[in-house]
């Protein structure tokens, strides 16, 4: 039988009747499958709780079964079989689930006590069932008018992770049915704990081996939110057991991204929200849609890019504010920090592209306004509440045309607050009375952000405005427009490919309509004799033109 069954994830240890020391390990340089192949095989599986894999000294209740005449080595054999299992007290109790399985030859037996077992025809090893996960945090919400009972000391506080056995229904047991020879010192960690050797099966010099058929529990495509947690609640569960042959490549493959996966989950404190979303993606997506959304992502992240570049280049060189709506830029800042707040207070359900992209924005625009007035921190007058404030200075004096622009802005806000407030008073109103929420602090950011997402747009007409009455665009940064263009298109794709809150999936929507009024303006206002281009010289009207070229003919 196979020496690590008491011990299956631990490393590879010294075969019987060898000396047990690490040299005689390290001298091992190759091992060669140890069974041949296209002779019968069975396969034996036994649920038990005892923590040391003797499944046969005392009988538990616990499902078994067999598969028999498992030919080694034909990829088209496929077995499965369900079960309910109703489960011992003490694995509701924080206890563990074990499966054992036995891969045997030549019509052994897995039991030690019958006359037809023979250890060099078992292999065993051992599948934990019940891994053990952090409990899933509840989101608490309540309605906030209603009131709640007061929470004791120990719930006021932080919860601590609390480690607990999870179940799934599913379990795959791969048998790798192909010869392969492995550099058994060079195999690394992922595949070296289900590389176990055949006892005395060394040549001469005892640089080679065999090694027992691999049985690979394959959980890789297993989601953490398929996981349920076993409690005094949950006295039964369904499982289904699997059995297909799997190539020595393909287990390459899935051993590695498992540890992998698992690594990655480790250091993001046991949450696999991030790795979940990979493996939902692979394993829920059509191959081709799943292509499309790989290059929805690039293009995404490369023309947000570029949009930022061109928007930053643009503003590092503009000199004046004619045609730009400073309200604007100050209304931006506050509604990208509102919705960063928000796509941070939900988490759970944002990926990290989308809180990159939105916490860079904030940063652009809150730069923005320092190139349209100077802001500084002074002593507040004698009597205020506050012993400093802000101090807000236009950077130059302003031109006729700025002035214009000014008040073309002041006018359109005041347009846009008629609706904008009244709406956002009711919508208020009305989340507080029939909505739930985890805290006030949730309530005010799910709130404002709501409103915005429904109602942002508005933000964005006082520039459309002030365009309309200088009848000019000469002033917007027009490669940055273009990026944002291409990147709202491809945003229309990328809301049903990327994991995000709902109202930011309809928000990439809302964001069309501005673009398109944007578009017609840049059409109709192409023509601008008033525009300075990257020569500082300014373009002749078409009368200016002509009685240029009269004076050449005299």
């Amino acid at each position: 039988m196979s020496q690590r069954q008491q011990q299956p994830q631990a490393a590879a240890a010294p075969a019987q009747g060898e000396p047990s020391t690490f040299q005689s390990v390290v001298k091992l340089a190759q091992a060669s499958l140890g069974w041949s192949l296209g002779q019968p095989v069975d396969v034996h599986v036994y649920l038990s709780t005892n923590p040391r894999g003797d499944v046969f000294s005392k009988p538990e209740g616990l499902p078994h079964f067999t598969w028999d005449n498992i030919l080694f080595g034909n990829y088209a054999d496929s077995r499965t079989v369900s079960y309910d299992v109703n489960f011992p007290e003490s694995v509701l109790r924080n206890g563990s689930l074990w499966a054992d399985i036995f891969l045997t030859k030549n019509g052994a037996s897995p039991n030690p006590r019958k006359s037809s077992f023979k250890p060099q025809n078992v292999h065993h090893i051992r599948k934990l069932l019940t891994p053990y996960f952090p409990k899933a945090k509840v989101r608490k919400e309540h309605n906030l008018l209603s009131g709640q009972p007061e929470k004791s000391e120990e719930e006021a506080m932080e919860e601590p992770d609390v480690i607990v056995p999870h179940w799934h229904k599913n379990v795959t047991i791969a048998l790798v049915s192909d010869n392969s020879v492995v550099n058994y010192q060079q195999l690394p960690p992922p595949l070296f704990e289900h590389i176990h050797l055949v006892p005395g099966k060394r040549d001469e010099a005892g640089t080679k081996g065999e090694y027992y058929p691999v049985i690979f529990p394959n959980e890789f495509w297993h989601l953490r939110q398929h996981y349920v947690e076993l409690n005094s609640t949950t006295p039964s569960m369904p499982i289904q057991f699997t059995f297909q042959p799997m190539s020595f490549f393909k287990f390459q493959i899935f051993a590695s991204m498992t540890h992998g996966f698992n690594e990655a989950s480790k250091q993001n404190g046991g949450q696999a929200s991030e790795v979940d979303e990979i493996k939902r993606m692979l394993l829920e997506t059509n191959p081709w849609f799943l292509g499309l959304t790989a290059l929805v992502s690039i293009l995404h992240v490369v023309f947000e890019m570029l949009a930022f570049k061109s928007d930053v280049s643009h503003w590092r060189e503009k000199k004046e504010m004619v045609g730009v709506s400073v309200r604007t830029i100050v209304t931006n800042v506050v509604v990208q920090l509102i919705v960063l707040l928000y796509l941070i207070d939900n988490n759970e359900n944002t990926s990290w592209m989308i809180l990159m992209g939105s916490g860079m924005g904030v940063l652009i625009e809150a730069w923005k306004i320092t190139k349209a007035v100077d802001i500084s921190l002074v002593p507040a007058p004698p009597g205020s509440v506050l012993p400093y404030k802000l101090d807000i200075k236009d950077k130059h004096v302003l031109s006729e045309d700025e002035k214009k622009t000014q008040e073309y802005d002041a006018l359109a806000f005041r347009y846009v607050s008629y609706v904008a407030i009244p709406a956002l008073i009711a919508y208020t109103g009305y989340s507080l009375v029939y909505e739930s929420h985890k805290g006030w602090y949730s309530f005010t950011i799910s709130t404002l952000t709501s409103f915005v997402y429904m109602f942002g747009f508005a933000q964005l007409v006082p520039q459309l405005i002030i365009n309309y009455k200088l009848k000019s665009v000469a002033h917007m940064p027009m490669k940055a427009m273009v990026y944002k263009t291409l990147s709202t298109v491809v945003d229309d794709f990328f809301a049903f490919c990327i994991k995000m809150p709902f109202l930011h999936r309809l928000a990439c929507f809302r964001d069309d309509v501005v673009f398109l009024v944007f578009l017609y303006q840049r059409w109709i206002y192409r023509v601008d004799p008033n525009r300075v281009n990257e020569y500082g010289q300014v373009g002749e009207d078409k009368d200016t033109a002509q009685s240029l070229q009269e004076k050449k003919k005299q």
